[in-house]
């Protein structure tokens, strides 16, 4: 760029972002999350903290790891981690994992041609148990926009159970653009809707072997509009008493478990 001319805001915001995310690190807490990191080899670890009582436990992933562990009384446990959070004695400063093209986990990634695909599910616990859910029924991924929803952090690495650390999560800048480039691999997109007259098992059935988008909203609002116009079918699950009503993991894991029947 010649002279003095200014670079277009578009630039400044992209180049603002991508520093920032250079410099973004994530507090995970918890045996289990803290272990599942150590032996993840695609983790990059930055600082790892443990009481002599936690570090007894990790020692084989310690040392798989290769990282010198800060011994600390458990009484002077000072990391930034939320007060009250069950950290168990271990706490590891990470980058956050990066996994890639949608294209390429959608299309060729392990396990079954089948996704999740979230709409501003903000709390944490809520998203980690998706991720074991979608691990355990092997989805190819959980997907989410990146402003919006929930993003990793060591409350959503805890409820994951270190899932977090196997399960693709992607964060994409716009979810309805996702769904689209969805579509054109082959995806059909089914999004949970209380008040559809279709089920899942009914689109499911119809579907056949095509691979399969499940979209699903935050309790409360549920879809926004424009993500349900991208859905190809609005699905419900049916529920046999007079109250019918899960939150978004339970439901995501009652949806995937009928997915993985067909």
């Amino acid at each position: 760029m010649s002279g003095g001319a200014k670079k277009p805001a578009w630039v400044i915001d992209k180049e603002r972002a991508r520093r920032a995310s250079e410099k973004e690190t994530v507090w995970l807490f918890g045996l289990h999350a803290v272990r599942d990191a150590l032996v993840n080899p695609a983790r990059q670890k930055l600082r790892l903290v443990l009481t002599k009582n936690a570090y007894d436990k990790l020692a084989d992933a310690v040392d798989a790891a290769g990282m010198e562990p800060e011994i600390v009384d458990p009484r002077k446990f000072s990391v930034p981690i939320d007060e009250g959070s069950v950290h168990q004695g271990a706490a590891l400063e990470v980058k956050p994992l990066n996994w890639g093209k949608l294209a390429d986990v959608a299309i060729s990634g392990e396990g079954a041609p089948l996704v999740v695909l979230l709409d501003r599910v903000t709390d944490p616990h809520n998203v980690g148990a998706v991720l074991r859910s979608a691990e355990v029924f092997g989805a190819r991924a959980v997907i989410a926009p990146r402003h919006h929803s929930a993003p990793e952090t060591g409350a959503l690495a805890k409820t994951a159970s270190g899932a977090l650390e196997r399960q693709p999560y992607l964060q994409v800048t716009n979810l309805a653009d996702a769904m689209q480039e969805l579509r054109e691999m082959g995806y059909i997109l089914l999004g949970l809707h209380g008040e559809a007259e279709m089920t899942v098992a009914e689109a499911v059935a119809e579907a056949g072997s095509r691979p399969i988008g499940l979209v699903m909203g935050a309790e409360g609002p549920g879809l926004r509009e424009k993500t349900r116009e991208t859905c190809d079918h609005l699905v419900r699950i049916p529920y046999p008493g007079g109250f019918g009503s899960l939150n978004v993991s339970n439901a995501a894991a009652v949806a995937l478990y009928a997915v993985s029947q067909r």
